[in-house]
C-alpha cells in the first residue's frame, strides 16, 4: 500500500509541477517549490496524522517528482510521459532511496534517469521519426559542440 501511494505521489507531483510551470506559466523553479512546500508544511506541522514513514517519505517523493515537470514544453509534449516518468522516479525511489543516503542529489538523478528513460523509448515518439526523441536532443547536442 506504501508503495502505491508514493507511486500516485510523484505522479501527480509530475503532472501538477508540469501544469503549473507552462499552463500558469509561473516557470520551472517556483512551480515546483511552491508545489513541494505546500505539500510538505502539513507534514512538518503534523507528524502523526499518517504513518511515520509516510509523513517522512511523501514529501520527498514529492519534491523529486516535481523535478519531472521542471521539463521544457518541448521536450516533453505530453502528460502521459510524465506520468510514466513519475512512475519509473517511484519505482527508482522504493529501491535505490538507502543506497543514495547521504549523497546529495539523488532525488535530480534519479527524476533525470526516470525522464530519459522515459523519452529514450520508441512507443512515445510519432510515427515519423525513426529515432526517439532523447537520441535526437544527444545527438543534436552532440553535433553543435562538436561545430564549435
Amino acid at each position: 500500500m506504501t508503495a502505491i501511494i508514493f507511486i500516485l505521489t510523484a505522479i501527480i507531483a509530475a503532472m501538477v509541477t508540469f501544469y503549473v510551470n507552462h499552463e500558469l506559466k509561473q516557470g520551472p523553479v517556483r512551480s515546483s517549490a511552491l508545489l513541494s512546500l505546500l505539500v510538505a508544511l502539513p507534514f512538518y506541522f503534523f507528524p502523526n496524522v499518517l504513518d511515520v514513514s509516510l509523513s517522512k517519505n511523501i514529501p520527498v517523493v514529492f519534491i523529486g517528482g516535481s523535478f519531472i515537470g521542471m521539463a521544457s514544453k518541448k521536450i516533453v509534449d505530453s502528460y502521459i510521459k510524465l506520468a510514466i516518468s513519475g512512475l519509473v522516479f517511484s519505482v527508482i525511489y522504493l529501491n535505490t532511496s538507502n543506497f543514495f543516503n547521504g549523497y546529495g542529489g539523488a532525488l535530480g538523478a534519479s527524476a533525470g534517469i526516470a525522464l530519459l528513460s522515459v523519452l529514450s523509448l520508441p512507443f512515445f515518439t510519432p510515427k515519423k521519426h525513426h529515432l526517439t526523441n532523447g537520441i535526437l536532443q544527444l545527438r543534436k547536442i552532440i553535433f553543435k559542440r562538436n561545430k564549435d
